[in-house]
């Protein structure tokens, strides 16, 4: 992480000069120019690479599982049986070192035409002109956008320009392994459950079986402590991201003492022993194998992991008991984005279309990167008899959990991995007992502000 954190520091210089001296056609313009001129040059044959109906290569790159590669390259090679003179330079990854390796490949100037992008880095490289504006796109209908929510939608606008269109709505849920909860002798939550109801269930599986009752580390990054800043009616930046936006830092001290606590208990693994946890493998996790009961997940967990244990199921996380702020969003599942210097936007723009849009790509898709964004594309999946009983309930879920969203937060700051490993960093001092939660919470403010203050 600190590795990629350097990487992104220089991306806002060196991607610059890249892209003024790489980007559209080596005509010389400034990086700023050439964003600003993509959009007409969305047609012209130095965007496209090569006269109507010439072949191109197209250079696509995303993170996932084993499970995610193989699906993905099957739809690359459907694709091509399609359009014969479109391939495919297909660069797969793990989650781990992929946005280091895209920091580099950015920062030269280098990066893959097609992008999966996350929340939280898109705005980091749309600020620094990495990434195409597909509103031209849209506008001519290469990429069919009507079916698609305009809030989820918008998730992918900065500065004015559409850095990424999103690929599938997710929200964070707990995932249980119910033969778990069954062995403890607890009831399955549903989604009225309160914090006090997630503490007892986690303290009874490990008092009655010697499991986990939370088998993941719940500060690996920011985004399920977001959700408890928002249950407590706060943000978790200022309005201008200059900043942490609550104002009590006892907010943050609960929210560490919590989890504190539950490790002194043995009920979750202290940070040792969830760093073994993650050599496993997501498919190897302790939820899947039986040794844990819930963990902090995305919504579409038990359908990534139903191959090897179709019993894990989904809930969206614990209430606040007295309070009605919604702390839950909608939360963009990830994005396909262009690169700026890509010779071939108009291809990747049309590829991107035939993801979202097409009923032969989801037929292998299988919503495994969340729920479809397409309306259209959601009824056809329920109406299919394709999806499986994980699946369906993914599908049920949404509906369910739209009740409990609030609105969904901006784009995460530029800064934000950094954010991420301060808040760990934090956490981590006060569960090794090093500090207390309060100082915790005090040196996660500290760090944040001084983050936040140098990036935006």
């Amino acid at each position: 992480m600190r590795k990629h954190l350097k990487k992104l520091a220089a991306l806002g210089l060196a991607a610059v000069m890249a892209l003024s001296a790489a980007g559209c056609g080596g005509s010389g313009e400034s990086s700023g120019d050439t964003a600003a001129n993509s959009g007409s040059q969305a047609g012209e044959t130095s965007q496209s690479g090569a006269a109507e109906g010439g072949d191109v290569t197209i250079k696509i790159t995303w993170w996932g599982g084993q499970s995610r590669h193989d699906y993905t390259q099957k739809l690359l090679d459907t694709y091509t049986q399609s359009h014969p003179n479109v391939k495919f330079e297909a660069v797969p990854s793990g989650w781990d070192g992929y946005f280091d390796k895209l920091a580099t490949q950015a920062a030269s100037g280098a990066m893959p035409d097609i992008v999966q992008m996350d929340y939280l880095y898109i705005t980091t490289y749309a600020k620094n002109h990495s990434l195409a504006d597909l509103k031209p796109y849209m506008d001519d209908g290469t990429i069919d956008v009507t079916n698609i929510d305009q809030n989820l939608l918008n998730s992918g606008m900065i500065d004015g320009k559409m850095n990424g269109i999103v690929l599938a709505s997710s929200y964070q849920s707990i995932g249980y392994n119910p033969d778990v909860l069954a062995e403890a002798g607890v009831a399955v939550p549903d989604s009225t459950w309160t914090w006090d109801d997630f503490l007892s269930m986690c303290r009874s599986v490990k008092e009655k079986t010697g499991k986990y009752g939370m088998a993941n580390g719940p500060v690996d990054d920011a985004n399920f402590f977001n959700y408890w800043v928002r249950q407590h009616g706060e943000n978790l930046f200022s309005e201008d991201k200059k900043s942490i936006g609550y104002a009590d830092d006892a907010v943050c001290a609960d929210f560490i003492r919590m989890w504190a606590d539950l490790m002194k208990e043995g009920a979750v693994p202290n940070p040792d022993e969830y760093a073994a946890i993650q050599t496993l493998g997501q498919e190897a996790g302790p939820v899947v194998t039986g040794d844990g009961a819930t963990l902090v997940e995305w919504n579409n967990y038990a359908s990534k992991v139903s191959a090897v244990n179709d019993k894990i199921r989904m809930v969206t996380p614990p209430l606040m008991a007295g309070s009605d702020n919604k702390g839950l969003w909608m939360k963009p599942g990830m994005f396909f984005s262009i690169a700026e210097t890509s010779k071939v936007k108009k291809e990747a723009a049309e590829f991107i279309n035939w993801f979202v849009n097409s009923e032969e790509a989801n037929d292998i898709i299988m919503a495994e990167r969340g729920t479809p964004v397409s309306s259209e594309i959601r009824d056809y999946m329920v109406n299919s008899g394709k999806l499986s009983e994980q699946q369906q309930a993914m599908f049920k879920g949404v509906d369910e959990a739209a009740a409990l969203c609030g609105a969904t937060p901006d784009p995460d700051p530029v800064g934000m991995s950094e954010v991420n490993e301060a808040f760990k960093n934090a956490a981590y001092s006060a569960f090794y007992g090093q500090i207390t939660p309060e100082e915790a919470a005090a040196k996660f403010r500290k760090d944040a502000d001084a983050i936040l203050s140098r990036n935006n």
